[in-house]
């Protein structure tokens, strides 16, 4: 049963250079129970897709298109109606708890709070909830943590606190945005232990710029380029044969592969080249990638592709 529901999403910010299309017509649908690994490069637009279906942007933010959940269209939701259900059935998992977390609040007074909120209970009721949240990311001595501040936390421990307060209300969707950004190789592989079974029954839509964390948790991959989907499959089929030249190459820069970075940058949201986004960094483009802008195609049964030459 499909849970989420984003048709022709477009989200748009002014700057001082000009408008930032920062997510550039998204079709994507998430099941229930379903796990997406939504990637792509630094700026590509992953952040503002999920930060668009919490309704976290700022108010100069445009947003055009349909988020459909359980069939209720988010973003005709007036505030009110969306704070109910942010946190109680839809959360986000924050990047950088360092600046996502309050810093003059104490752990378990900042989980509470959305506990209160949602679930109607007391305050000390709420805190007890808090600590069994603690306990249920694996933080040890939960009681005493939950009395702490942020900054007397590991990187590690500030992350488990944030997946904990994603989790408090028991949503059934979360995004998570880089959950295992900047953390070593050992608190990495425990954050993504932690993920796979904390969302084992959940919708999730996890956005990482790392192909080993969306392997290692998500059934779907969706890639994002310049603002745009540009291929959309299964984990096994998207990793092992992967069909878009920008997807090969996003694996070919991996270290396992060698390390063949993709020759040139990301453009610009503001202006994006003509035709296919993609067709400046491409060894494949021909002159009709110049012109053409490719459309998003089914080229077998659930593996989508944007590109003129895979068609």
């Amino acid at each position: 049963m499909l849970l989420l529901d984003i048709i022709h999403l477009k989200t748009q910010f002014p700057t001082q250079d000009g408008m930032v299309k920062a997510v550039d017509t998204v079709d994507l649908q998430i099941a229930e129970g379903e796990r997406i690994g939504l990637i792509g490069e630094t700026g590509c637009g992953k952040t503002v897709l999920g930060m668009s279906i919490v309704r976290l942007l700022q108010p100069s933010t445009t947003i055009e298109g349909r988020i459909l959940y359980r069939g209720r269209d988010i973003l005709q939701l007036n505030d009110e109606e969306m704070r109910r259900l942010r946190g109680k059935e839809i959360s986000m998992i924050l990047q950088n708890p360092t600046t996502s977390l309050n810093p003059v609040l104490k752990i378990g007074d900042q989980i509470a709070e959305a506990i209160q909120l949602h679930q109607k209970l007391g305050k000390r009721e709420a805190k007890s909830k808090a600590v069994e949240m603690l306990e249920s990311v694996n933080i040890p001595d939960a009681q005493r943590r939950a009395d702490q501040y942020p900054h007397e936390l590991s990187g590690g421990m500030k992350e488990r606190v944030m997946i904990a307060m994603g989790l408090a209300c028991d949503p059934s969707f979360v995004v998570a945005d880089e959950p295992t950004k900047g953390l070593d190789a050992k608190t990495k592989m425990q954050i993504i232990d932690l993920l796979r079974e904390a969302t084992a029954h959940k919708s999730l839509l996890m956005i990482t710029h790392d192909l080993g964390v969306a392997q290692a948790i998500c059934d779907r991959i969706a890639v994002m380029y310049a603002g745009e989907l540009l291929e959309d499959a299964s984990s096994r089929l998207i990793l092992e044969e992967p069909i878009h030249p920008y997807m090969q190459g996003f694996i070919n820069s991996l270290p396992s592969r060698g390390l063949m970075p993709i020759p040139g940058t990301s453009p610009s949201l503001i202006a994006p080249p003509p035709g296919c986004r993609f067709h400046p960094r491409c060894s494949r483009a021909t002159k009709i990638c110049e012109r053409r802008h490719p459309e998003m195609v089914e080229v077998e049964k659930g593996h989508y592709v944007r590109c003129l030459l895979c068609a």
